[in-house]
């Protein structure tokens, strides 16, 4: 018994989607060692200082210490422009594998309890993520993270009531003042130990409740977390050595009056840009108050929405699936010990296919992403094929709304077809492609009882 807990409580990497995790793991250990590294020599502060470093086109300027620091880190510390790069590619990674993980435990319904905390820490996760890649990206002071302050004024200015009280606290009386990069830099090391905290959570709740699995899964390799490491830390390693990423010096330093053409966020801030592009220039008058729905609606409504609902989507499937389970398809109460092996069963992982609902809506989810991070690029994209902006965007205004429920409908269908399919080669077996002539002369293809642990319930509308 005791190894048996042992083994349930050690790491287990039995499916390939089970890797997401790790990679978020592993990308976030390589941004806390970076990071210290590069708290070693950089200078949050923003009196102004002539550059004198090895850049030639810049030399001469006046720069903020934020920037000089981060020059003089970049181009004249040795393995500087490594670690700094690494540690914004381990940045990308991070969101990219926390978004990852979400989606696989949203389709697997790895989300239920007692798994409902672990669900919670990485949506938590992937909103301190975001808020640490763009307080992160503020700090060099360059041209790139001007912009990215503008935005965030006008988004701040936004907001009713608190929104001027807001900007005054991060930049003081005047824009951008001498404050905002001290207290991004504040605010950057506060999520970063905020963050680490919910990875230690996380992974005292995978010990406690043990991994979940497939009923058909491979052997559970434990040796699987040092490559994971290996290889995540690896290749990090090598995009931080070969692959170029904000390269500060181009930009030059940030000017209140200038901003750089073509600038564009992260990916994982994509889709905000794309709904400030296609949201109409809406506004609310209340009293003697304006609203500018144009910026509040897309950057804090939008937002706001997404991650309420999934935090709290478990706790609303629970409470639907309470109500519905309580009788069985006569209307009959169930029994006790009947809803007690129902809810064990909930330990297993589901396909997919098994709940077409719920597939529906995270390939919804994912479709009304997709078209906004694509809207960001609404410009490009009525260049390069030779339209009309305006034409674009009133394209995106149309397909955010359209091509979800588009989503929903196909990929509840293809759902509902797979369990078809898989009803039927349980009831008829697996085909071999063997055929075999009969006594009365007819030729048939031999088919092979399907495995016991492939065979599908019953088809049904899913969750």
């Amino acid at each position: 018994m005791g190894s048996l807990l042992a083994k349930r409580r050690s790491f287990q990497f039995s499916h390939w989607s089970f890797m997401f995790a790790e990679i978020a793991v592993w990308s976030f250990a390589v941004l806390a060692v970076t990071g210290v590294a590069l708290m070693l020599f950089y200078d949050p502060g923003m009196s102004q200082v002539t550059y004198d470093g090895s850049y030639g086109p810049l030399r001469g300027l006046f720069v903020s210490r934020a920037f000089d620091s981060t020059m003089h880190l970049s181009l004249e510390v040795r393995g500087g422009l490594l670690i700094r790069q690494a540690h914004h590619w381990a940045a990308l990674v991070f969101v990219a594998a926390v978004v990852l993980q979400l989606v696989r435990m949203f389709l697997t319904g790895a989300f239920r309890h007692p798994r409902t905390g672990q669900w919670l820490i990485w949506v938590t996760l992937l909103a301190l993520g975001m808020a640490a890649g763009e307080t992160g990206n503020a700090l060099p002071d360059d041209m790139l993270s001007g912009g990215s302050l503008w935005l965030i004024t006008s988004v701040a200015q936004s907001v009713p009531v608190v929104g001027s009280w807001a900007v005054s606290l991060l930049f003081g009386p005047d824009f951008p003042g001498d404050r905002i990069i001290p207290v991004m830099y504040g605010g950057h090391l506060l999520i970063a130990v905020v963050m680490a905290a919910l990875l230690v959570a996380r992974e005292l709740l995978v010990r406690r409740h043990g991994h979940s699995r497939f009923v058909a899964s491979l052997p559970a390799r434990r040796s699987a977390r040092p490559m994971m490491a290996l290889a995540t830390i690896g290749m990090l390693i090598i995009l931080g050595y070969g692959v170029q990423i904000a390269p500060i010096w181009l930009y030059g330093p940030a000017k209140p009056t200038q901003i750089s053409a073509g600038s564009a966020p992260d990916w994982y801030m994509g889709f905000l840009d794309g709904a400030l592009r296609i949201m109409p220039g809406w506004e609310l008058t209340i009293g003697n108050h304006t609203l500018s729905l144009a910026v509040l609606v897309p950057t804090l409504v939008i937002p706001g929405i997404f991650f309420t609902a999934l935090a709290a989507y478990p706790m609303a499937e629970r409470f639907l699936l309470s109500r519905r389970g309580r009788r069985d398809a006569l209307g009959r109460p169930k029994a006790t010990n009947r809803m007690t092996r129902e809810t064990l069963a909930h330990d297993l992982l589901d396909r997919p296919r098994e709940t077409p609902v719920k597939t529906a809506i995270a390939v919804a989810g994912v479709t009304f992403y997709g078209l906004l991070w694509a809207a960001a690029a609404n410009d490009q994209i009525a260049y390069r094929f030779h339209l009309g902006v305006e034409a674009v965007t009133i394209f995106f205004r149309f397909a955010v709304v359209i091509g979800p429920v588009i989503a929903f409908v196909v990929t509840r269908g293809m759902c509902l077809a797979l369990q078809q399919t898989d009803h039927h080669v349980a009831e008829h077996g697996v085909e071999t492609g063997i055929i075999t002539q009969s006594p009365d002369g007819g030729f048939h293809e031999r088919l092979a009882p399907a495995r016991q642990e492939r065979r599908e319930p019953p088809i049904t509308s899913g969750r």
